[in-house]
């Protein structure tokens, strides 16, 4: 897999990344991913995994990886991977995330697994925290789903200290979450300090039930900003574990498609993502090899009939897909 920039960024990354959310914490809201787990949630248990996906994925040519702090002890095994299998700084980019603090303590069934504060406080708490585990490795530091409501945006002191980490090399970026993810991109593309955009990337939910975030996309993307998206198989809802009536005629869609291009349906739904013009690097996030492998097979999936097709006849109202979203449970 080929190397490309990352938008104007000046940082480097393979079309297919991965995102360590499902392999850092033994719950999370993918469909099925206790089965992934198999019920093993011992904490050695679960660092094995995830260098077995890790190893997966670097030998299937990824080369962009993207962490948080809330996302259990993801950082931890990405930095113990990455020392032990001796890889160096400049072969990889790697990104993280600040702004929720994990607060299910390694259970599957929690009050609260994740609690946000877009404060100055937290951003330098766990700055540290990420920079002590990555050091070097780390190259994007991003705000951890911005929103409207969050206000992260609005405060200058956040602002002030993100500018500061931006003259010391480090990029910064935002992700984006919830219906209202376009407006919250507008107004990062008018925050610059010192002339210059403070933002070099976002993250952001695109996938072909979720699409509303395109044109704000397409528009990050010709100012210079990096685009990567998360969630393209929307939880697992875009692959066969996706079994509820109401989504029949959809995943008869995706396996139809599949079947045309002789492959699955997750690299399918992948693919689409991939194909966008605004779109610099896809995450997979893969919890166990076997998905990985099948998410890469996306790579190399091309064509009108995917796109034409499916984009028209797949998606779903911003309303409606993030009801169901947040609706879904950890497992």
């Amino acid at each position: 897999m080929k190397r490309v920039s990352l938008g104007s960024s000046g940082l480097l990354v393979t079309p297919l990344g991965i995102g360590l959310a499902a392999l850092g914490r033994p719950g999370y809201i993918n469909l099925g991913h206790g089965q992934d787990l198999e019920g093993d949630y011992d904490v050695e248990g679960m660092e094995k995994n995830a260098h077995a996906v890790l190893d997966a994925a670097w030998g299937s040519g990824i080369r962009y990886f993207d962490a948080a702090r809330s996302y259990g002890r993801a950082e931890q095994f990405l930095s113990s991977w990455l020392r032990t299998r001796d890889i160096s700084p400049a072969e990889i980019t790697v990104g993280s995330k600040w702004g929720y603090t994990y607060t299910a303590d390694w259970r599957i069934k929690a009050e609260h697994h994740e609690i946000k504060e877009h404060s100055l406080a937290v951003l330098q708490r766990q700055f540290q925290e990420s920079d002590g585990l990555l050091g070097s490795y780390l190259s994007l530091y991003q705000i951890h789903s911005a929103t409207n409501e969050s206000g992260v945006l609005k405060n200058d002191d956040v602002l002030t200290e993100l500018a500061r980490l931006r003259s010391s090399g480090l990029r910064i970026g935002l992700s984006l979450s919830g219906p209202g993810q376009a407006d919250t991109l507008r107004q990062a593309l008018n925050i610059r300090f010192d002339g210059e955009l403070l933002f070099s990337t976002v993250q952001a939910t695109w996938n072909l039930l979720a699409q509303e975030s395109g044109e704000a996309l397409s528009e990050a993307s010709e100012t210079g900003m990096g685009v990567i998206i998360k969630e393209a198989l929307a939880n697992g809802r875009l692959t066969s574990r996706n079994s509820e009536a109401s989504f029949a005629n959809k995943r008869a869609l995706l396996e139809e498609a599949a079947a045309y291009y002789k492959t699955s349906a997750d690299a399918v739904a992948l693919a689409a993502a991939l194909n966008q013009p605004w779109a610099d690097v896809v995450l997979s996030g893969a919890a166990t090899v076997s998905h990985l492998y099948s998410n890469v097979k996306a790579v190399g999936i091309k064509g009108a009939a995917l796109a034409d097709d499916l984009l028209r006849k797949m998606k779903e109202t911003p309303t409606a897909y993030w009801t169901k979203r947040g609706q879904l449970a950890w497992n």
